[in-house]
């Protein structure tokens, strides 16, 4: 339990911190100023539970290790993850030698004693025993560069030593038991660098950017008790060590000069510190504490100043009171935001941004005069102590008034990354920044950022209506559109709606200076546009309240803006209806094409066909098989062929695309096609004819139909065509005789091959017609030889009586020696006949008297057993089969009628045999059987069941019928 004393000290370190802006208050509707983290402060110091045997003397913190050197020269090393386990080392001294100064590295691995006697000892955190820096023995150590970079356990890498005499030495430190190079020594090499004026009181240095891949490039930055040096060069990356000897050779030799700021009244001593954000990562502050007060600045390593990598310097008083006039400064810790001021009896926090004291922690006389501060660069903590006590700082928050240092500095954008996380900061520098643009006369830039803000919408607004131009003022409500919610309806319809009544009287102004032609009018135009198109926020909104959008662009007059903002609608029927009021008709169909909307095509078309057909047709053809045909067949009738003929043919067109590309069979179609064929180009009729086929079940136009248009029309060749097809050939023979004679000759030969009746009364009317009307006797001749069917006695009676025989001569010779030839034929094939009919004659008497044996052992050839046991039959290929198994073999595959047949012929023979007098029955009976076996064996026994068509016609028979699977099954098991 802590003390009544501790419990004071705690509380009095609260009250130490600064704390403005202690009452809250209200910024804006929706944010409320808690200041909840007002009362933790940003540097929360706590006592360490910690009583050392002998005063310390000196204290060093790295990486969560901590090393402390008391009077009595024993170290205390104590991993504060592990504080329970502490860890003593016993320095090497002779009687009056005591700790000069300890270093220990970023890691907290290697730790660095610089002795009074100018002794000095390396200790890694390894060994249990220091051992000594021969090569530095004589020289007192001030202050020591760590490698930043370094990752090693066991070696130091390149570090940097400075001396009280004002040289600067390179070495190597190495843990390792097994070293190649100065065996006994732990330091690897050292080299001598430079020289300063003065004692050494500072060193660090780290890597910069380099363009060039095969050497690095580093700052050094080095101090005295008044000077503060930079040192940039180059470090090739293959050299061997020392690695900085040649970028101090050039300062060495004169071709470079070292560049230093020399501050005034120092007191003997000074301290120089960076910042790193994050851990090997570049240092982007420094801070040196000199004489007159502390030096800082950020590191700049872009290069910009190839001479030096300090800027944005300043230098900071310690203050004005009395007390700090009085006590020099000790040591100093560099935060991001904060410098902490070690005095004898307290620790001052002094802020980077505004120099202002923002924590004064005193100490009370108990505690004793402090010795040092130092911090984990690591961790981030903060330690101080005096010869008795130990103290740990840490940081919460630091950046929590960051924010308002900069916002008075007007560094805006710096003021928001540090108060991106507190809304109720952003809408004050968000006001300020605002402000302060407008003030500046950036109205546009102001109103954008108004609107982020949580001020009075009205107030702001206000302010803005006043301005001449409106630029500011939609910039703002377009930012409040988009930053309102779904569910703000009212609120979104007003803003939409103020926005487009700017717009419009923007535009308005601007026709009436007459600059509708000029490159802002044009802006303003695609701004306007941009605007109703682009947020899905006011398109939704704007779709809900068109027709108060619709009386608005109206009201204006702005046709051109009203039928855009039709288009943003897909109101397309709106916008063809107005390009068709004012004879646009070619805009219209272009509207038409870019929507989907079939059934504005179907509205729409009759009119554009009259005006535009070429691009309307063109049009439907584009939509393909989306539009229906039939349903257009309106707008192809609606057109006058004697003024418009264009349009008869671009109906055409359109309907041959129906039937050719997308293979339309309607019959309305095609008939509409086959009209428009007969009025306008009769000459592609009967290409069409001709396409369609002479299939009736294939032809997808009305016959009849056809034949009376053509007809009507007086289109001959299409009539022969369609008479053909309807079956009417002597209708199409007469048509054809009235066109052309080959004509006729083709569609008398259209009759089948069976009809030749027909066929030869289609060749008599040819005949008769070329006879009579053509009086073409040698013509009327030559069908002789190209219809078989006619006969020179067929055509003579269509001859006129004048005629003498020479015009037929031929035919009638030629007609006699085909008769006389056929009567030959006819002689020939009788006597064939008569030989045929006499060789069957003489096989029959064969088959009569032919004989076969049958043997007793012979066996059926169905069942295996012995032939002569029952009645059998022989068949001449050699089979044998009793009568009943031939009857069971055959009866199977027969037709049903049969099948009875030979049932009923069975049952009949079994009467027979079975009647009690069969052996004196008449001869009538006998004949009666005798009939009965003949039947039975025509309609069984016909042919051999093995080598006949009987067996062809049983090889698809199944080997295991369906109703014996379960017996064979089981015979199987």
């Amino acid at each position: 339990m802590a003390s009544i004393l501790d419990q004071y000290e705690e509380e009095y370190n609260r009250g130490a911190v600064r704390r403005p802006n202690q009452v809250g208050e209200l910024i804006g509707p929706g944010f409320s100023d808690a200041r909840l983290d007002a009362d933790v402060p940003i540097f929360n110091k706590k006592k360490v539970n910690f009583k050392p045997q002998d005063p310390i003397t000196h204290l060093v913190v790295a990486n969560n290790f901590l090393v402390m050197a008391q009077s009595s020269n024993i170290l205390l090393r104590l991993d504060l993850e592990h504080p329970d386990q502490p860890d003593e080392v016993e320095l090497p001294r002779s009687v009056e030698d005591r700790i000069h100064k300890i270093f220990l590295d970023p890691t907290g691995r290697h730790l660095i004693i610089s002795m009074n006697s100018q002794d000095n000892y390396y200790l890694s955190r390894q060994l249990k025993k220091p051992k000594p820096i021969v090569k530095l023995k004589g020289h007192l150590i001030e202050c020591v560069g760590w490698n930043w970079q370094n990752a090693n356990d066991n070696t130091t890498s390149a570090i940097l030593f400075g001396t009280s005499r004002g040289l600067i030495f390179e070495s190597e430190l190495s843990s390792f038991e097994d070293r190649t190079f100065f065996q006994g020594n732990v330091e690897q090499y050292l080299k001598q660098l430079f020289t300063l004026q003065g004692k050494v009181t500072g060193l660090e240095f780290d890597r910069m950017p380099s363009g060039d891949m095969t050497v690095y490039k580093y700052y050094i930055l080095a101090t005295t008790p008044g000077r503060l040096y930079q040192f940039i060069g180059q470090v090739s990356q293959s050299s061997e060590p020392p690695m900085f000897l040649s970028l101090f050779q050039q300062y060495e030799n004169g071709t470079e000069h070292p560049q230093f700021i020399e501050l005034p009244g120092d007191f003997g001593y000074s301290e120089l510190q960076l910042f790193f954000t994050k851990f090997r990562q570049p240092a982007c502050k420094f801070a040196w504490m000199a004489g007159p007060g502390i030096y800082y600045g950020d590191i700049n390593v872009s290069g910009s100043s190839p001479s030096s990598v300090l800027a944005n310097t300043k230098l900071m008083s310690y203050g004005k009171n009395e007390e700090t006039k009085t006590s020099k400064p000790l040591s100093m810790i560099l935060t991001e935001f904060h410098v902490l001021v070690l005095y004898p009896d307290c620790v001052k926090a002094i802020s980077n941004l505004n120099e202002e004291l923002v924590y004064d922690d005193p100490y009370p006389d108990r505690v004793g005069r402090l010795v040092g501060i130092c911090k984990d660069v690591l961790k981030g903590t903060i330690w101080t102590f005096s010869a008795n006590t130990v103290f740990k700082y840490k940081i919460t928050k630091e950046d929590r008034d960051v924010w308002q240092m900069y916002l008075e500095k007007n560094e805006f954008e710096l003021a928001k990354e540090y108060c991106k996380d507190n809304p109720m900061h952003m809408d004050k520098v968000l006001t300020k920044q605002a402000d302060y643009l407008f003030a500046n006369g950036k109205y546009t830039e102001s109103a954008a950022l108004f609107a982020l803000t949580q001020n009075s919408f009205e107030e702001i607004a206000l302010k803005l209506i006043k301005l001449p131009k409106k630029d500011a003022l939609k910039m703002f409500l377009e930012k409040k559109i988009s930053a309102l919610r779904p569910q703000d309806k009212a609120q979104m319809t007003m803003l939409v709606t103020w926005m487009i009544e700017l717009f419009l009287n923007q535009l308005g102004e601007l026709k009436e200076q007459g600059q509708d032609a000029s490159a802002e009018f044009d802006n303003m135009q695609e701004e306007f546009r941009k605007f109703m198109n682009s947020n899905i926020k006011v398109k939704e909104c704007v779709s809900i309240n068109r027709s108060v959008v619709y009386d608005l662009i109206a009201s204006h007059g702005d046709i051109e803006n009203l039928v855009f903002f039709a288009v943003l609608m897909k109101d397309f029927e709106r916008v063809i209806g107005h390009y068709i009021q004012h004879d646009n008709y070619k805009d219209a169909l272009n509207i038409l094409t870019k929507q989907s909307d079939m059934e504005l095509f179907y509205k729409f078309s009759p009119l554009l066909m009259q005006y535009v057909p070429k691009e309307t047709v063109e049009a439907w053809i584009k939509q393909g098989k989306q539009l229906d045909p039939k349903r257009l067949i309106p707008a192809l009738v609606q057109y006058d062929h004697q003024k418009l003929k264009d349009q008869g043919s671009e109906a055409i067109k359109y309907l041959e695309f129906c039937i050719q590309k997308l293979e339309h069979k309607d019959q309305a179609i095609h008939n509409f096609l086959l009209s428009l064929y007969a009025k306008l180009q009769p000459q592609d009729l009967m290409r069409y004819l001709q396409q369609q086929g002479e299939d009736p079940e294939t032809i997808c136009y009305d016959v009849k139909y056809a034949l009376r248009l053509c007809a009507e029309f007086n289109l001959k060749k299409a009539c022969v065509h369609i008479y053909s097809l309807m079956g009417l050939y002597e209708e199409a023979v007469d048509m054809a005789l009235c066109v052309d004679v080959e004509l006729a000759k083709q569609q008398a030969d259209k009759p089948d091959e069976d009809d030749k009746d027909m066929r030869k009364k289609l060749w008599l009317r040819i005949a008769r017609h070329v006879v009579e009307e053509e009086k073409d006797i040698k013509r009327a001749m030559e069908f002789l030889h190209e219809c078989d069917r006619l006969k020179i006695e067929d055509i003579l009676p269509f001859f006129p009586d004048f005629v003498t025989i020479d015009h037929f001569k031929d035919a009638i010779i030629t007609s006699l020696q085909e008769y006389n030839s056929h009567i030959d034929s006819l002689k020939q094939e009788m006597d064939e006949a008569t030989q045929s009919a006499e060789e069957i004659r003489k096989e029959i008497q064969s088959f009569r008297n032919k004989y076969a044996f049958v043997k007793a052992e012979d066996k059926c050839s169905a069942c295996g057993y012995p032939l002569m046991s029952r009645a059998f039959y022989l068949f001449p290929c050699g089979h044998k089969f009793h009568m009943d198994c031939l009857i069971s073999e055959v009866l199977p595959s027969l037709q049903s009628s049969k099948k009875s047949q030979v049932e009923a012929l069975q049952r009949k023979l079994a009467e027979g045999d079975s009647g009690p007098s069969h052996k004196t029955m008449s001869s009538s009976t006998g004949l009666k059987d005798m009939d009965v076996k003949t039947k039975l064996d025509e309609l069984v026994a016909s042919e051999c069941i093995l080598c006949g068509d009987f067996m062809i016609r049983c090889v698809d028979k199944l080997f295991i019928e369906e109703d014996e699977w379960s017996s064979v099954a089981a015979e199987w098991e």
